[in-house]
């Protein structure tokens, strides 16, 4: 167990990590939702991504460590959206909420990666550090790669909550000096997009990213739909993108 002060004090919750049976060090996965990775006993709705039997199935040389979510009610403002979201919001179904994913992320660079560095066989520099997440840890995702990509090298954002602050994420975007190395897979289930302008904010933040010479593998989800089912399908296309021409790993 551990806790987060920063965020919600001496409350409780479970850190999640997976380190292969083979000899490392490794590079390292972090991810957010720890509890809807794994198993589906520890899942929020009953599914996980699988990522448990995927990883020892095919003998991944990888590790992935991710902290379970604040399971306050989404409509708290000081709850899971506020932790996942770099900035603040307000939106017609859960209000306003306050944006504290800048705490999260330094939590995750400063506390718990030294942690992981120090007592595991990690592989610790920013070639072999990835980041990932779904829908609101899609965006933190996203937003790790900019505001800390002298930490994360590649990441993974499966359908991220662009939507509920387009202008701020393609302003970030548009200010940050990416290296040639950034690697990102991001993809939205074809079933995500109703609406017209949420497939033009997802089209103008790949073309963003593409104009800031990004390696961006995007993908729209044939019947995608928004849930751990959908992303435990496309596990196997972004641990292809994570390893691509990783030296040592390919």
């Amino acid at each position: 167990m551990i806790t987060i002060p920063e965020l919600t004090g001496s409350e409780e919750r479970k850190l999640y990590i997976y380190t292969p049976d083979q000899e490392g060090p490794f590079p390292v996965l972090y991810m957010f939702d720890g509890q809807n990775l794994f198993e589906d006993e520890e899942a929020s709705f009953g599914k996980s991504w699988g990522l448990l039997s995927f990883l020892q199935e095919y003998e991944v040389p990888l590790m992935v460590v991710g902290a379970e979510c604040n399971h306050h009610a989404e409509d708290d403002p000081f709850g899971r959206l506020s932790e996942y979201s770099p900035f603040s919001f307000s939106d017609p179904h859960f209000g306003d909420i306050t944006g504290r994913g800048e705490i999260t992320m330094n939590w995750y660079v400063n506390t718990l990666k030294p942690y992981i560095d120090d007592n595991y066989p990690a592989l610790p520099d920013r070639a072999h550090t990835f980041i990932g997440g779904s829908s609101m840890g899609g965006l933190m995702t996203l937003y790790a790669l900019c505001a800390y990509n002298k930490v994360y090298s590649r990441g993974a954002a499966l359908s991220p909550s662009l939507n509920f602050c387009p202008e701020e994420v393609q302003a970030l975007i548009r200010k940050t000096r990416f290296p040639r190395s950034t690697v990102l897979y991001m993809d939205c289930g074809e079933k995500e997009m109703p609406y017209e302008a949420s497939r033009r904010n997802y089209a103008d933040i790949c073309s963003l990213l593409i104009r800031k010479k990004v390696l961006l593998e995007s993908r729209i989800v044939p019947s995608g739909v928004h849930n751990e089912a959908s992303w435990e399908k496309q596990v196997p296309f972004f641990m292809d993108v994570l390893f691509y021409h990783l030296k040592g790993f390919y």
